[in-house]
């Protein structure tokens, strides 16, 4: 139960979506668009290397969902009344303690995403997907311990690999195959 309370301190207010992806003018807090499956808006930040290399997040084993899998380098609610650029940048700089300004993200779109965990948690998100150009070394990064375990640079073609191969079912948060291919395919463009 201890990864509840800390899920309920971290509660903060979301704006809620229509299943189009609208927003309906409503708000409420993250656990309880969470608990009754409203749609809300979630920010996705990839980092890739020029020379092909893509930042993988652990999640913190205090997650209520997946924790400890490998995910998009920089994941997070938007608060409600927060523009999608203020939270790109906000989560940015409190997950892996990275500064960057909005203009250095590229969109690759929004996904729908509906993940039913249990009764009481049931995740149904739109994920505004960015990609950015990481310019700092690894090691210059300060992860949050409370949501990050780890951060690790991985080839992309080794990514690839395992999440088509499930060489390594159950270390990726499994989000859905289009997702990642449209991840993928598009740092590939930029290489």
């Amino acid at each position: 139960m201890r990864g509840i309370s800390l899920y309920y301190i971290m509660d903060e207010r979301v704006a809620i979506w229509d299943e189009n992806g609208q927003p309906t003018g409503r708000e409420a807090l993250k656990s309880e668009a969470h608990k009754n499956g409203w749609f809300h808006p979630t920010v996705h930040i990839w980092f890739y290397t020029q020379d092909g290399r893509i930042l993988l997040q652990q999640r913190s084993a205090k997650k209520l969902t997946y924790p400890l899998l490998w995910d998009v380098s920089v994941a997070g609610h938007i608060s409600a009344g927060e523009s999608i650029e203020e939270a790109a940048v906000r989560e940015t700089a409190e997950e892996i303690g990275l500064d960057i300004n909005f203009s250095e993200l590229e969109s690759i779109g929004v996904f729908k995403s509906v993940r039913k965990h249990h009764e009481e948690l049931i995740d149904c998100e739109f994920h505004h997907t960015f990609l950015c150009l990481l310019r700092k070394p690894p090691g210059e990064l300060k992860k949050q311990d409370e949501e990050v375990a780890a951060l690790k640079l991985v080839p992309l073609i080794t990514f690839a690999e395992e999440l088509w191969g499930l060489a390594n079912p159950g270390k990726y948060v499994p989000h859905e195959p289009a997702y990642y291919k449209t991840v993928i395919r598009q740092v590939q463009k930029r290489l």
